[in-house]
């Protein structure tokens, strides 16, 4: 059995930003291994992200991103629990890479929960009345309906959207997985896209 030393234990807090107890606790797991042991802490994390994800976050940064262009600005603001977490290069270039999310795919909202009730209403309305003539039954209908609803969400909740760096993974999953990582809940809090004549 390896020494689990405050020098190993540091050095794995380092990489995965997870508490002290599970750090100590990864690494009598691993024997020591601090490669095993980030692994460890990272399965161990992806279980419980969806349990973090209700937790409070209060501390966190403002970002901001200009395009290149100088024409499209973003400020977002990332929460997280702790101010550890907050400091962390990851954590701000992860902020940075939603600011640039919102620049190119332009939300609306952060969340399906922030879509207004009546603005959905009209969607639905909408998709309707554009299957009416179709001569399809009701219940094809209602799940085309659905479908276009879940595009919908997709094109104006940031959290629904499609990653632009990595077209396969949604920004929900993309904060889940640094949940897992940092042991943490992270939030988007909200964001606002500024663009010269728009």
């Amino acid at each position: 059995m390896a020494e689990i030393t405050s020098e190993l234990i540091k050095t794995l807090r380092e990489k995965t930003q997870a508490g002290m107890l599970d750090c100590k606790k990864a690494l009598i797991e691993c024997d020591g291994d601090v490669e095993k042991a980030a692994d460890f802490l990272r399965k161990k994390g992806l279980a419980s992200a969806s349990k973090k994800m209700g937790r409070t976050a209060s501390e966190g940064i403002i970002a901001s991103y200009i395009h290149n262009n100088n024409k499209i600005g973003v400020l977002l603001e990332l929460n997280c629990e702790t101010d550890f977490v907050a400091r962390n290069d990851d954590f701000r270039e992860l902020a940075k890479e939603l600011c640039m999310q919102v620049a190119a795919a332009n939300p609306l909202y952060v969340d399906i929960d922030d879509v207004p009730a009546e603005e959905l209403e009209r969607e639905k309305s909408i998709y309707t009345d554009q299957m009416k003539d179709s001569g399809k039954p009701a219940q094809v209908v209602e799940k085309i309906v659905e479908g276009k609803i879940k595009k919908y969400y997709s094109d104006v909740c940031l959290l629904e959207q499609e990653y632009i760096k990595e077209q396969k993974v949604i920004i929900r999953d993309l904060i889940k997985n640094k949940i897992a990582t940092y042991g943490e809940n992270i939030s988007v809090g909200r964001f606002i896209r500024f663009q010269i004549g728009g």
